[in-house]
């Protein structure tokens, strides 16, 4: 009697009925087999739990069909609505996802793409912890490596990003266009591409209006909630309080209203507010918050489709696809978080 769990290829063809060669070819996929052995040998499979040995056919096709996906912040909302829209893709061509988290921890990045190299998935998708040229090894490599919503400093290849200095301007002129002129901004870490973006367009809509960009109303630095609430809390202590604020991440924007409700600031009465990412909560929490969203799900799809189109011209022997870099619109979604001054 045969172990379900040592059950081998030979022990499917054997109470299958079927050979070797035909138990294989309905495993991997790799030759046309007759609906009615190949559900002999499916049912055969299930009944020994017989399961193929991924490393192996790697080692003998060159082929995982499994990608790894590294992320800065499980926590983050907007990353699994980014991972739903890549496994989409993924599933429908046949690949499954790793799934690992950095903890916003570029040593941590590292040690796993490190250890995806090693376990010899076809590519990865990366949203980066740190603009650096730590990427470069694996690049040198050929390892086929896809960034998304946050890249790198200089990286030439493939990349998906929403267009975050345009959601960082429409987001303030928004602001300017109700008549503030005392507007602060609370920004993720600067060296990130994504905040540095979205700053960047904060103070090119400040300058198109001609308002000053005072470093007391800017905290850049932050990711957490924590960080959000210490901002809120120097910001709307100021002797000059702003009257509105631009968040440019989910978590700190959480933090900086905890800050304005603590010290008994209303929001849109005595703060004007417009955060980064849309999600259920924000047309959910009172009051409605003015958001710029980004095409999350959009996001993981593209940059799934990128990477599986690099996989394909690798098998092909081209680098036509080495360098293709997607940046899609965000949207500014004004719900009840903004008002105007009189």
């Amino acid at each position: 009697m045969v172990k379900k769990t040592d059950a081998t290829m030979r022990d499917v063809a054997r109470l299958a009925g079927v050979s070797v060669a035909t138990v294989s070819a309905v495993i991997n996929g790799t030759a046309t087999v007759s609906a009615q052995r190949a559900q002999k040998v499916r049912a055969a499979a299930e009944s020994l739990d017989y399961h193929a040995d991924q490393i192996a056919r790697s080692l003998k096709t060159g082929r995982s069909n499994v990608v790894g996906v590294v992320i800065p912040d499980i926590t983050n909302a907007f990353y699994p609505e980014v991972i739903s829209g890549a496994e989409e893709v993924a599933s429908q061509a046949g690949y499954s996802l790793i799934l690992c988290n950095a903890n916003e921890d570029p040593r941590q990045e590292q040690r796993l793409l490190s250890t995806l190299f090693s376990h010899r998935v076809d590519g990865v998708l990366v949203a980066c912890s740190d603009s650096s040229t730590a990427y470069d090894s694996l690049v040198r490599r050929r390892f086929p490596i896809v960034f998304f919503d946050r890249i790198p400093q200089g990286f030439r290849g493939s990349a998906v990003s929403t267009d975050n200095f345009s959601g960082g301007l429409e987001a303030t002129r928004h602001l300017i266009g109700m008549r503030h002129t005392r507007i602060a901004i609370v920004a993720g870490r600067s060296t990130l591409s994504t905040h540095a973006d979205r700053l960047e367009g904060f103070r090119k809509a400040m300058q198109e209006a001609g308002l000053p960009v005072r470093d007391e109303s800017c905290r850049v630095g932050g990711l957490t909630i924590d960080s959000g609430y210490e901002f809120g809390l120097e910001l709307l202590r100021l002797p000059e309080q702003p009257t509105a604020v631009f968040c440019t991440n989910n978590k700190m924007l959480l933090g900086f209203l905890r800050a304005a409700r603590e010290l008994g600031v209303a929001c849109p009465e005595r703060i004007s507010v417009v955060g980064f990412d849309d999600y259920a909560w924000t047309e959910n929490f009172h009051p409605q918050l003015t958001i710029v969203a980004q095409p999350t799900r959009e996001i993981g799809r593209q940059a799934m489709t990128l990477l599986l189109t690099r996989l394909q011209a690798l098998r092909e022997g081209s680098r036509s696809h080495d360098n293709h870099v997607i940046v899609l619109q965000p949207e500014l979604r004004v719900r009840q978080s903004t008002a105007g001054l009189l």
